[in-house]
């Protein structure tokens, strides 16, 4: 059994200082701190007799959190990123579990794939990892992969996505919706009407217009969510929609849940915080797909996540080798990191200006995500009795972002010497610490 014992914290930054023990991955005590940081159930003993003691004054405790949508890169880009590499920076972005998309090379659209990458998973250990399985084989967009087998297989996939690509064809998604609601499995889209994108490097406005960038337009992803909601109605099954990009697309979202239409959204960080203007500079570290929109599609989608129409922050970590972004803008392959400047970014954008609290940020990372693809043992209170899965947040810590210095093996971050709030100042996954002041702890 291993106990650790974290020491005036404030889970969801509220109420007095609190120490918390866990023992074997289970929180056993929450009690008031008292002054040297001892809990209150007797002088020194939960100390102790603790194996570790995590100093924790000042900060804010939370679930740990949920990316539903993380590109890892593995099989096949290993150069970009590895399931060891992206665990690593989810547990230094506070991560206990993320959903790891299927456009690998090969494409995760077998089972013999989806449990590769769960088996790494496992090995690594610091995170779950939770295979993507592809809609559609190779994500042509043509016939159904075998969704069935692979979620009966060892991975247990539950969220299918073509992601990358749009399930463009109409009769094909309504066919996958169809069989979704049967295995109660999750479909998510990347809503990309593809004829409306054709050559599109950059979102269609003023700012593409001048710098002579071909434009996606914004009807492009509206038309597909909106196809999307109808189709779902009409299959009765449940349909996602990856990174919303569009104060239009917030407008569609609202619609359909308000006729009772089982649709969920998720934002990205970089949408939250960065519009067309960044364009301006030509770099390629700023090609992203869905492209940076404008600030109006900003501030929509901000207050979208806040009164809850958008559920919850994704992060798209899109790693890229250096050469697949160093290069003419329009060449340059569309993806940011994101695992490790997630909180930084939500925190700037949201809990700053007063959108979210802390409780909020609980929601959006980790409760709703998980609540989405049914994981019942993450985004769970923090409670007497739930599995440890926490992060402790320094909400203080400022921090400047040096693309070398993140975990990954890539380094494409938008944020590069940008000073970020808050820092994530430890992890736990099952109650075992896998990452505490940066350092990531391999099992």
């Amino acid at each position: 059994m291993t106990t650790v014992l974290i020491t005036g914290t404030r889970p969801y930054g509220e109420g007095d200082p609190v120490d918390v023990l866990i023992d074997d991955g289970v929180i056993t005590r929450i009690v008031p701190t008292v002054a040297g940081g001892r809990d209150a159930g007797g002088p020194d003993s939960a100390a102790s007799a603790a194996d570790e003691v995590i100093e924790a004054a000042g900060t804010v405790l939370l679930p740990g959190f949920v990316d539903m949508h993380t590109h890892l890169r593995e099989p096949g880009r290993e150069d970009a990123e590895t399931v060891r590499s992206g665990s690593a920076a989810a547990a230094r972005g506070g991560y206990t579990a993320v959903f790891a998309m299927a456009n690998t090379e090969p494409v995760a659209d077998t089972a013999v794939v989806t449990d590769h990458v769960y088996a790494q998973g496992q090995a690594v250990g610091l995170v779950d990892v939770h295979p993507v399985g592809a809609v559609t084989k190779g994500l042509a967009g043509a016939e159904l992969a075998e969704m069935g087998v692979m979620a009966a297989s060892s991975a247990a996939v539950r969220l299918f996505s073509d992601d990358g690509h749009c399930v463009a064809d109409p009769l094909i998604m309504r066919r996958a919706l169809e069989y979704a609601r049967g295995l109660d499995v999750l479909i998510a889209q990347h809503a990309e009407e593809p004829r409306l994108t054709e050559g599109a490097v950059a979102h269609e406005g003023p700012t593409a217009a001048r710098l002579g960038l071909a434009g996606w337009p914004r009807a492009a992803e509206e038309s597909i969510v909106i196809r999307d909601a109808l189709l779902a109605r009409d299959a009765g099954a449940r349909v996602h929609i990856c990174h919303a990009s569009t104060a239009g697309t917030v407008e569609l979202i609202r619609w359909a849940k308000d006729q009772g239409i089982a649709i969920t959204a998720e934002v990205t960080p970089h949408h939250l915080m960065l519009d067309d203007a960044r364009l301006e500079s030509y770099d390629g570290i700023f090609r992203v797909n869905p492209p940076l929109r404008e600030e109006s599609d900003t501030r929509a989608l901000r207050a979208a996540l806040a009164d809850g129409v958008v559920d919850c922050v994704a992060t798209d970590h899109a790693p890229h080798a250096a050469q697949d972004k160093c290069c003419e803008f329009s060449q340059a392959r569309p993806g940011m990191l994101g695992l490790e400047t997630a909180l930084g970014v939500v925190a700037q954008t949201m809990v700053a200006p007063g959108l979210i609290d802390w409780r909020g940020v609980a929601d959006v990372m980790s409760v709703r995500p998980a609540q989405i693809t049914g994981l019942p043992d993450h985004g769970r209170p923090i409670e007497v009795g739930e599995t440890a899965n926490l992060t402790v947040v320094d909400p203080d810590s400022a921090w400047t972002v040096r693309g070398a210095e993140l975990a990954s093996i890539a380094d494409n971050t938008p944020y590069e010497d940008l000073t970020l709030p808050a820092r994530v100042r430890a992890t736990l996954l099952r109650g075992r610490v896998t990452c505490v002041d940066g350092k990531v702890r391999a099992r």
